[in-house]
């Protein structure tokens, strides 16, 4: 057997990776073929291309990547690029029966399982730095849980239907209020919210300024001080919570392609905010989705071509965004569905404009939205005990 063929079987055998990449060096072989010499030269792994180094890099620990970015120059500057600063969020499945729960990390690609008896007979509202809000209906509990830390928090009693809700920080803050809207009529919304530590729920009736249809299908957010509420068909509501008012804002609905307006057009939205802004993902099935963002001082939704190295996470009930996380991963819509028996999260590429994995679209109104939500564990979380 040749010296080149020994050496690639050796290296294939090698479970070290990441010493070999950083020890291999140019090596020459002399070969003497019958009355000539040919002079074969091998390339350095410092010599691999940048996309496929980006690929190995996204899928290294911190700490490799850290050691891997002093093996040159060209290293460093990829490992600084897919260097993890941010904690991606897990999606979290909800069983129909049982109490076991998934949780899948996007950027592992890895599925870990937890009995939680602890959330029978309860369904998931919202989530909040790694915190569950979450609603018994036969007994009326509203209660914070933390699944990371088996942590709970109750909260007074409150009947809800389905409507959704919305908390501006952590239940251990003081700043901690929880919000829900529920309509009335076309002109009216009751708004309740409640403080952490507070006995009972505040509920009040207000007039809309504009129609406004509230519904299970509304998108809350906590942004800048306020609660911003999107509608059935698209305008923008806004709670203040420290003066208790509610106005209808003159902002009209985000412009779509008219094959949108198509079954379940209003289901298949989705609205974070991210560094004190608004952003909205309207989906149409077999459409590619599209992204806007508020413009404050124009008041007009105008469509993103980029997220300028943002990555979206898009459940029904909470969504996220993050900076900071693997290249590979941004400018992405990663949405809380999972394919391929658990080993890929379906997304979308604003730099491709396609999903991921190919023709994994997917009619995001006729997901239940209750099975599954995007949760944030703890920094260096890596696994359940």
């Amino acid at each position: 057997m040749s010296g080149k063929k020994k050496r690639r079987l050796k290296e294939k055998r090698d479970p070290c990776i990441l010493k070999r990449l950083a020890e291999a060096t140019t090596d020459k072989k002399v070969i003497t073929n019958a009355d000539k010499a040919v002079t074969l030269e091998l390339q350095s792994w410092s010599d691999l291309p940048a996309d496929l180094l980006e690929l190995i890099m996204s899928r290294l620990t911190l700490e490799e990547n850290i050691r891997a970015s002093a093996v040159c120059k060209g290293w460093y500057s990829v490992a600084i690029a897919t260097r993890v600063v941010n904690q991606a969020p897990w999606i979290m499945f909800f069983p129909k029966v049982g109490d076991m729960y998934e949780f899948y990390d996007p950027l592992q690609r890895k599925t870990y399982c937890i009995e939680l008896p602890e959330l029978c007979g309860s369904r998931v509202c919202s989530t909040i730095d790694g915190w569950l809000l979450l609603y018994r209906p036969r007994t009326h509990r509203v209660f914070f849980f933390n699944p990371f830390t088996r942590e709970s928090i109750k909260l007074p009693r409150y009947e809800m239907t389905y409507q959704i809700v919305s908390v501006s920080a952590a239940p251990t803050s003081a700043s901690c209020t929880v919000f829900t809207i529920k309509h009335i009529s076309p002109t009216v919304v009751a708004i309740s919210t409640c403080h952490a530590g507070a006995s009972e729920w505040t509920t009040a009736n207000h007039q809309n300024r504009l129609p406004f249809v509230s519904s299970i299908w509304n998108k809350l957010v906590y942004c800048n001080g306020l609660f911003y509420c999107l509608s059935l068909t698209g305008w923008l509501g806004v709670f203040d919570p420290d003066n208790r008012s509610w106005d209808v804002l003159s902002i009209h609905p985000p412009k779509c392609p008219e094959n949108f307006f198509t079954k379940n057009w209003w289901k298949g939205k989705f609205m974070l905010e991210h560094k004190g802004e608004l952003f909205v993902i309207y989906t149409c099935s077999t459409e590619n989705p599209i992204v806007f963002k508020l413009d404050r001082n124009k008041l007009v939704w105008e469509e993103m071509k980029t997220l300028d190295g943002m990555t979206i996470f898009a459940s029904f009930l909470s969504s996220h965004g993050r900076t900071d996380l693997p290249g590979i991963m941004r400018n992405n819509v990663f949405f809380s569905k999972v394919r391929f028996y658990g080993k890929r999260c379906i997304s979308y590429s604003l730099d491709d404009s396609r999903y991921y994995p190919r023709k994994q679209y997917h009619d995001w109104g006729e997901q239940d939205p209750f099975e599954s939500i995007w949760i944030v564990p703890p920094q260096k979380f890596s696994a359940f005990s």
